[in-house]
């Protein structure tokens, strides 16, 4: 299923959507011996969901850890806007280096009941981590999402301001 996953993912960063058509021709195969391997699209889009919750739950956590025991005055008076900045450039580099699959994995209905039990929730709890409260967490979370489908939409009039923008969210958040 490892090599099925890897060449989805393939096809789906390379074109910016997924047909089992691609992915069967990716491995050499025809499109209905696919099938043998994978219940259908649903099922291979969700394995590439739980890749892209595991990365970029990595990624988030791994900014935090980098920065533990730091407590240098980071100019909000609280100490919090250095991991709140951490977290959000590591959300924003990884979604912008991978759009495609952020986009699978954050728009639409979430199947839930296709991936790994838990990992939805460790993927966002560094949203916790950086707020203290599950609600705070969530709005957090919500910013940074629609910060970068902004920013892959080109939305922004002025792209060279987005920084700042950033930046601005970090600060408030850290209040």
């Amino acid at each position: 299923m490892g090599e099925i996953v890897a060449a989805a993912r393939r096809v789906l960063e390379r074109d910016g959507e997924l047909t089992m058509h691609a992915v069967a021709a990716e491995l050499g195969i025809r499109a209905p011996s696919l099938y043998k391997h994978v219940a259908g699209k649903a099922a291979l889009e969700a394995e590439l969901v739980a890749v892209a919750l595991a990365e970029i739950g990595e990624a988030l956590h791994a900014a935090l850890d980098a920065g533990d025991g730091d407590r240098r005055d980071d100019g909000d008076g609280t100490g919090r806007a250095a991991p709140v900045r951490r977290l959000l450039a590591a959300y924003r580099r990884h979604a912008l280096a991978h759009p495609a699959l952020y986009r699978l994995a954050t728009s639409g209905p979430l199947p839930r009941h296709l991936l790994p039990p838990g990992l939805e929730d460790w993927a966002g709890e560094p949203f916790l981590r950086v707020t203290g409260d599950p609600h705070r967490g969530q709005a957090l979370w919500a910013f940074a999402h629609g910060m970068v489908v902004l920013e892959l939409d080109r939305r922004f009039p002025d792209p060279t301001v987005l920084d700042r923008t950033w930046e601005e969210g970090a600060t408030a958040f850290a209040r």
